[in-house]
């Protein structure tokens, strides 16, 4: 079988700007993480059925997912690393326009401003992780993935706490956020480019020593894409509809359905980090292996679980597949080192659209099959991990 080799580390990896990335990526996902939080507040202030749930979600995701690729690609080109700030701006446009919204389409171009926002950051906060990660890319990756991670896991926590109670115009207090990170956004822009300006030049670029065909490389990417698939698609299924889950299948409240989704959130920050580090270690196919195929049965049992062990087992499967976006990011960046950008865009920008999708479609299954029916179906997806097989096996080089 052919071997991908993974990058041999050279230099220790640069912590504080891996540290720096990564509260930032915190704070951006955590704005982001706000949207889907509030579902139930905006379902009952605008009247709204599932479908359209499923097209808020859609609309972020797909504004994201169709820029992403086109500026990764364009800053492999020109790198621009107050990209960053520049994108934190429309999520800012984004969070104010979705305090005051008085309809709709008003809730749904915040959405889209806020994916604008996600787009301009993530492609090129990814090459900046690459290039700080000295080798340690599921050390570097992990350490960025848990900022993400993280800020998922809170943002629902305080739009339980603070916007529920309050009303939807108190999302307006979070502006403060935003100012937070773009002010550490742009220390982290000014570090890294004073450490790009220091290297010799040509020092840090990557070329492909895999040894792969174009052929193989393509359909690599096309594997690693279902496995996309399969990821996104279940947890589309809880970021968006965990919450009506909890309430239509056992009643419970509000808060307590997203304190619960905030628990399975939340836990998906230990599972990246050492999904990273093992990944470092026995290779990113392994760990996708480990990742999604390790959640399946979890996710057959889910539907049919109490309410306690409905928390326990979101929780197993929250850990297990955590690490799998991670490993496959870097398992195809290391395909074509020389586009970081427009394959981090890429897979990120695939990553939203595949769930944006995902979400809309089980919205529309909702409203017609029930949404306990629906997490009954997508128990399945796990079981597209078997494609992992088809990979080149990777090995440290």
């Amino acid at each position: 079988m052919t071997t991908l080799a993974l990058p041999a580390t050279e230099r220790r990896p640069l912590i504080p700007i891996l540290v720096a990335l990564s509260a930032a990526h915190l704070l951006n996902d955590l704005l982001q993480s706000m949207i889907p939080a509030l579902y139930p507040l905006i379902k009952e202030n605008f009247r709204l059925d599932f479908g359209q749930i499923g097209l808020i979600t859609l609309a972020f995701q797909v504004t994201s997912s169709l820029l992403q690729p086109l500026l990764g690609w364009l800053t492999d080109k020109r790198p621009w690393p107050y990209a960053m700030v520049a994108g934190m701006g429309a999520t800012l446009l984004g969070l104010l326009t979705l305090a005051f919204a008085t309809s709709y389409l008003l809730v749904l171009l915040a959405a889209a401003l806020v994916g604008l926002g996600s787009a301009v950051f993530h492609p090129e906060a990814t090459r900046m992780a690459r290039h700080a990660a000295a080798g340690r890319q599921g050390l570097a990756q992990g350490l960025f993935q848990v900022g993400g991670h993280a800020g998922y896991a809170i943002g629902p926590l305080l739009a339980a706490a603070i916007v529920v109670p309050r009303g939807q115009s108190s999302l307006a207090w979070f502006s403060i956020v935003v100012l937070v990170a773009m002010v550490l956004m742009s220390w982290t822009a000014s570090r890294y480019s004073a450490f790009r300006r220091a290297q010799p030049k040509g020092q840090g670029d990557e070329t492909a020593g895999h040894g792969l065909s174009r052929g193989r490389v393509l359909f690599a990417m096309t594997i690693l894409i279902l496995l996309l698939v399969s990821k996104n698609g279940y947890n589309a299924a809880f970021t968006s509809y965990y919450t009506f889950y909890l309430m239509t299948r056992f009643e419970v409240t509000v808060q307590l359905s997203q304190i619960m989704l905030f628990l399975y959130l939340a836990v998906s920050t230990a599972g990246v980090i050492i999904g990273g580090m093992i990944g470092d270690r026995i290779g990113r196919d392994r760990v996708i292996w480990l990742s999604i195929v390790g959640s399946l049965p979890f996710a057959l049992m889910l539907p049919h679980a109490d309410l306690f062990w409905t928390g326990v087992l979101s929780v197993i499967i929250s850990f297990v597949m955590a690490s799998a976006f991670s490993a496959i990011l870097i398992y195809a960046i290391d395909l074509v080192p020389h586009r970081v950008g427009l394959v981090g865009g890429l897979f990120y920008g695939l990553s939203f659209g595949l769930a944006g999708l995902a979400a809309a479609v089980l919205g529309a299954l909702a409203d017609s099959i029930g949404i306990v029916e629906v997490f009954r179906i997508t128990a399945w997806l796990p079981a597209l991990g078997l494609l992992t097989f088809l990979l080149p096996t990777s090995r440290r080089g």
